[in-house]
């Protein structure tokens, strides 16, 4: 009938996904479960010849990191780098050549030149197992001197981030595959692959607050490295695993995996998510940090909008936060629809008090209410209200994509270091 309200929006995450054949089992036993400097993963086995799995370009599975699939280097055997650069000579000065130097590795801005600190080694889809050499591959201490370098380049100014984004998230990746031919997986690279996570979430919540053409393919290869990296983490904490051991920030990365489930485009797992916390060791499964994301996911699940904006608020770290802002501005539109669908017309509700609820400032509710097909007023005290029972309201495809900010003192104050 033409005068009949529509049920409130609720929005309906999705908690499995078919379509992926990627999954993380973390709690399977390691036969590796003591830390050495740099030790092969496979030294010991008739495999010892395919390199293993690492984040930024293979498949993992529930006892050991899977094959490459995206370049061909099954047939190293026992490589040991010895560049002690962070760009080997030969690829440096190719790229000079071919003027094929990115803006951070200009030296005082030549396009034809850079220099032993400036450049980075470039990553490399296909490599010739024929040409490889020693001389082409860093050793652990050399990358990590390159992660340290490409971290604090973070927050350069000088470029747009999509730029500083761009570079440093192609330098990873190379990162990881000169970790990966050397079957690389002590401790050390625990450690690593903790800051290459913690890059991926920030960069994609510095990637919101940016706009060009390119800005969605950057997110959508940002975050499928993202969940591959996540993998090899998973897999690296039980190769690292001793009896009763845990890493200090094991529990939070594997609460990010689950708080990635808000997002059902940004799913990667090939089972349901209740399969795979039977997979979780029940210390972390107890951890502060999974009982929040398991709670917060239960709260936008059942509509909880205002348990699941404030708990995010009070409790959540600024890495989890990162995760979660992009279901914040869906959870607001269910609260949205819900007043007005359920308010009492002769009385609108007031934007004060959305304002509260919402955690946003009182010209971005407005606008907000803007943006989802509703109109405001102002009362006769001169206050801004939201009158109720309105029929205009709507969801865009793809969902509200202008940043709202949640308001928190507390989320201003952080700082993350990588």
């Amino acid at each position: 009938m033409a005068g009949r309200s529509q049920p409130p929006y609720r929005p309906r995450p999705n908690f499995s996904s078919s379509s992926s054949s990627r999954s993380f089992h973390p709690s399977q036993p390691s036969r590796n479960s003591q830390s050495h400097p740099t030790k092969n993963v496979n030294s010991s086995t008739p495999n010892s010849t395919q390199i293993q799995n690492n984040a930024s370009d293979k498949k993992t599975s529930s006892s050991s990191w899977g094959k490459s699939i995206d370049e061909d280097i099954d047939d190293i055997q026992n490589l040991v780098g010895t560049c002690p650069f962070m760009c080997p000579v030969e690829e440096r000065e190719k790229r000079e050549r071919l003027r094929d130097l990115a803006v951070f590795e200009r030296l005082h801005g030549n396009p034809r030149q850079s220099s032993p600190s400036l450049a980075v080694k470039k990553f490399c889809r296909t490599i010739s197992v024929k040409t490889l050499q020693d001389s082409d591959v860093r050793p652990l201490s050399v990358l990590e001197d390159t992660l340290n370098y490409l971290c604090n380049l973070l927050d350069s100014t000088e470029h747009p981030f999509e730029v500083v984004h761009d570079f440093i998230f192609d330098r990873m990746r190379s990162i990881r595959q000169d970790l990966s031919m050397q079957n690389i997986s002590c401790s050390r690279v625990v450690s690593m692959y903790e800051r290459m996570v913690k890059f991926h979430i920030i960069s994609q919540h510095k990637l919101r607050r940016c706009s060009g053409s390119n800005i969605s393919s950057l997110s959508y290869l940002n975050m499928e490295q993202l969940t591959k990296a996540l993998a090899t983490l998973f897999n690296l904490y039980e190769a690292n695993r001793t009896t009763a051991s845990i890493f200090k920030n094991e529990a939070e990365f594997f609460s990010f995996y689950v708080l990635l489930h808000l997002d059902s485009k940004t799913q990667g797992t090939g089972e349901t998510l209740s399969l795979w916390f039977r997979r979780v060791p029940s210390h972390i499964m107890k951890s502060t940090e999974m009982n929040f994301a398991r709670k917060i996911l239960r709260y936008f699940k059942l509509g909880f909008y205002k348990k699941f904006i404030h708990t995010t608020e009070s409790e959540a770290s600024y890495l989890q936060y990162c995760i979660i802002e992009p279901s914040i501005n869906e959870v607001r539109a269910l609260a949205i629809s819900c007043v007005n669908y359920g308010g009492y017309k002769p009385q609108p509700f007031p934007l004060a008090t959305l304002s509260k609820l919402l955690m946003m400032k009182e010209w971005d509710v407005a606008s907000f209410c803007n943006d989802s097909g509703l109109q405001t007023s102002v009362d006769e005290e001169g206050n801004s209200c939201l009158p109720t029972k309105q029929t205009t309201l709507i969801h865009p495809k793809g969902g509200l994509h202008k940043y709202y900010p949640l308001e928190s003192e507390r989320f201003e104050r952080f700082s993350v270091e990588l």
